[in-house]
């Protein structure tokens, strides 16, 4: 027996990934005109496909679902048209890419929503972050409460979003049921008192997240499909009074739909792992197929994790931003990049697709 690494092959439903070191979406705030994929997008993606896997940045179901400036989404054919461009030159290097779907819901301003309309959420409860529109940085702005009879809207623009992503050319989508957005606003009752269906019990607050499952899963196969949690970070101002049985519950649930990864935030998203009491060996244990640990993973962490049994992929987030060739600087134990962070959210090609790599460095 020799020990486990990060840069062994791994079968994850139809596709056979060269490593175990995924791409976690990183939100970057460039896209274009009609919220398409920005013309640098394929080069950035692309430089990035050795990677065992890549998820792409959070991208909008909805217009509703938008959150943030300048993020790209998947419901107008254009989208879809320049998603493809970014799948097509992936593909062309080896690559292999999921899109990760959201709704912000309350983490939204009424700038960036149809009309100027309030945010949606479970509940009318202001969420105490800040989002990025008109350039800067500003207070969230108040949510309405989404109706009953909305919910199924939702449920479907996921659904419609999976379907888009296929024809895209992605490799599969991810879920995001995390980080204070939608999925999670109803999750924890910090952001949902609603008192029906969707509201109240841990089975009520976790009905939304499930039937968006069930339904992505139904369109375009749960070997497809992934989600993602993050069951005690306090991102965007979320909170829930008892995560260990509400995460416990969902996550028998997720096993049970079959879907092939479930991606799990450990602590404070970008934050310390140990910002709150929770086992998260027991969402491990519980969950059938791969597990994919997030948060704080650097590569001897990840080697002692993958051979502990504790997960069997792990995503770095920021180290690829400013390391396009991650895996081979890991695979070497080579030095990386250091991160510009003027340039992480807007702009164009500076900070985005000129980090060198290693070949690059090495010739000058």
């Amino acid at each position: 027996m020799t020990d486990k690494t990060l840069f062994e092959p791994y079968t994850l439903g139809p596709l056979t990934l060269p490593n175990r070191i995924v791409m976690a979406p990183l939100t970057r705030n460039r896209a274009g005109a009609g919220l398409v994929p920005s013309e640098h997008a394929a080069t950035y993606y692309s430089q990035r496909a050795s990677a065992g896997l890549l998820i792409t940045e959070a991208t909008q179901v909805s217009a509703q679902a938008q959150g943030y400036q300048d993020t790209p989404g998947l419901y107008t054919q254009a989208q879809i048209d320049g998603w493809r461009k970014v799948t097509d030159a992936v593909h062309d290097k080896g690559g292999r890419i999921f899109v990760q779907l959201w709704h912000v819901g309350r983490v939204s301003h009424v700038d960036l929503q149809p009309n100027g309309e309030a945010p949606v959420a479970p509940s009318a409860i202001r969420a105490a972050t800040k989002t990025f529109v008109n350039n800067g940085f500003a207070d969230v702005s108040e949510p309405r409460a989404l109706a009953l009879d909305e919910l199924a809207g939702i449920v479907d623009d996921f659904r419609q979003a999976a379907a888009n992503a296929i024809a895209a050319g992605f490799d599969g989508v991810e879920v995001h049921g995390a980080n204070g957005y939608l999925l999670e606003q109803f999750i924890k009752d910090g952001a949902n008192v609603r008192t029906d269906a969707y509201g109240g019990s841990i089975e009520n607050r976790a009905r939304l997240l499930l039937e968006v499952t069930a339904a992505v899963a139904k369109e375009i196969g749960a070997d497809r499909m992934g989600v993602r949690i993050s069951p005690v970070s306090p991102a965007n101002g979320i909170s829930c009074s008892a995560p260990q049985p509400q995460y416990d519950y969902i996550v028998d649930q997720l096993s049970a739909l079959g879907i092939v990864y479930l991606h799990v935030v450990e602590g404070a998203t970008g934050g310390p792992r140990d910002v709150a009491p929770f086992d998260f060996d027991a969402l491990r244990s519980r969950f059938q197929n791969t597990y994919l640990a997030n948060n704080g993973y650097d590569l001897d962490l990840a080697n002692t994790h993958l051979n502990a049994g504790k997960a069997d992929l792990f995503a770095f987030g920021r180290p690829f931003i400013s390391n396009p060739d991650l895996v081979e600087r890991l695979e070497q134990r080579a030095p990386l990049n250091a991160l510009d962070p003027t340039t992480l959210y807007g702009g164009g090609a500076k900070g985005y697709i000129d980090y060198p790599t290693l070949e690059i460095s090495s010739a000058n």
